[in-house]
């Protein structure tokens, strides 16, 4: 009897062993998928997307000691009462409370002429930018290439990382991956528990490495023939950059960009457990940053008459150059058109903008010398994605037209 006592108090103090040691281990990982599974619930939308650097591990990106910063105009603007969408007349407070707008901000001719935030957020909070970022990671690649650190985007993703031979990437040119026309195949269904996309972010949460992921897509179209949005594509291009700089994308980005644009705040990139930045979607800032990369690009690349970002790379950027690119087209998963890593809507003149899921926008107007920034919690958007994104660009639109 004392023989099964023994044998029994050590297997209970073994398993408690193991308890303890597995809940040292694996809470962490534990904590970030209940954080991914329960990130869209309306209850705590608007605080997780304000908190998600407090969950994931991240990399900094330093803002400079003297930061540039927008004035403010003498007399602010006033937001339309009313406007239009389709055959319908939309009430403007109404729609910004319905999509959850968590901060607004307009800047004309290089002065803010309207802020506002709401849902508990103020102007030194940060903001998750979802696929915002993607256009971020475009201006660096462009800066890389000016650089001389990437000799063309008509060379293969395969020759800078070799470690995708025999992957869906085996052979496709890099400007391919800028313009979301990979032919890799992928389902990008946010309302699908079991996508791609919703796999990847548990992929995230439980700390395995985004590299392995893309390695494991397969190629479904013949790569330059089909704008199909694959989030993946982007994370490619981050690591061609690391590998062709040498450096973290948050230490690139803070030297080649952040310091010289004069950042008023700290910018975060969530990162997986091997280091690498989440630049599909990780990029957390305030929201007057969020506005610079669009004056920036408005601004043609120059801040400030620095050429940051080359001209002709900001042009290229903002222009679909093939049928399947251009807005409504046929052969396009999105009624939109697409540059590198900029989204071109249809019937527009020069607009572009960057967007990422549930409503986040930066609108850029060169014509009306116009730069907005909407970042909202929008946990209507799964059911609502295109609806949602053309009211917002018809709202967008009148604020324009109300300008001088």
């Amino acid at each position: 009897m004392k023989l099964i006592r023994r044998i029994l108090l050590t297997l209970f103090i073994f398993i408690l062993l193991v308890s303890l040691i597995a809940g040292v281990f694996f809470r962490r990982e534990a904590r970030r998928l209940y954080y991914v599974i329960t990130l869209f619930d309306q209850d705590k939308i608007s605080q997780n997307f304000r908190g998600i650097v407090d969950i994931f591990p991240t990399s900094v990106v330093k803002k400079p000691d003297r930061p540039n910063r927008f004035p403010y105009a003498t007399s602010r603007i006033q937001l339309p009462a009313y406007f239009s969408h389709e055959d319908s007349t939309i009430n403007t407070q109404n729609f910004l409370d319905y999509t959850l707008t968590d901060g607004l901000l307009i800047i004309h001719h290089d002065t803010i002429v309207f802020e506002q935030y709401s849902n508990g957020f103020s102007e030194t909070d940060h903001h998750i930018s979802w696929s915002m970022s993607k256009s971020f990671i475009s201006a660096l690649f462009g800066i890389a290439i000016s650089e001389g650190k990437i000799k063309s985007i008509e060379q293969t993703v395969t020759e800078y990382l070799p470690e995708l031979k025999g992957t869906g990437y085996d052979g496709v040119r890099i400007k391919d991956v800028l313009q979301m026309s990979t032919g890799v195949g992928f389902n990008e269904d946010y309302g699908d528990f079991n996508s791609d996309i919703n796999r990847m972010g548990r992929y995230l949460a439980l700390g395995m490495s985004m590299d392995d992921f893309a390695a494991s897509l397969k190629r479904e179209r013949t790569p330059g023939t089909y704008n199909h949005y694959v989030s993946v594509n982007t994370h490619v291009l981050g690591m061609i950059l690391k590998r062709v700089t040498g450096q973290s994308i948050a230490q690139y980005m803070e030297e080649r960009l952040w310091q010289k644009i004069g950042a008023e705040s700290d910018g975060y990139w969530i990162v997986d457990d091997t280091g690498m930045e989440f630049v599909l979607g990780g990029l957390n800032l305030i929201m007057r940053d969020y506005a610079k990369i669009g004056q920036l690009y408005l601004d043609s690349g120059r801040w400030q008459g620095q050429q940051i970002v080359p001209e002709s790379w900001v042009l290229a950027s903002i222009t679909p150059d093939a049928p399947h690119l251009i807005p409504g087209s046929p052969n396009s998963n999105r009624p939109s058109g697409y540059g590198y890593q900029w989204w071109i809507p249809e019937g527009g003149d020069d607009e572009f903008l960057a967007q990422g899921i549930y409503n986040q926008f930066i609108y850029v107007d060169p014509d009306k010398a116009l730069v907005l920034v909407k970042l909202s919690s929008n946990y209507r958007f799964k059911k609502e994605k295109i609806s949602s994104r053309n009211i917002t660009l018809s709202f967008f639109r009148t604020i324009a037209e109300g300008l001088n």
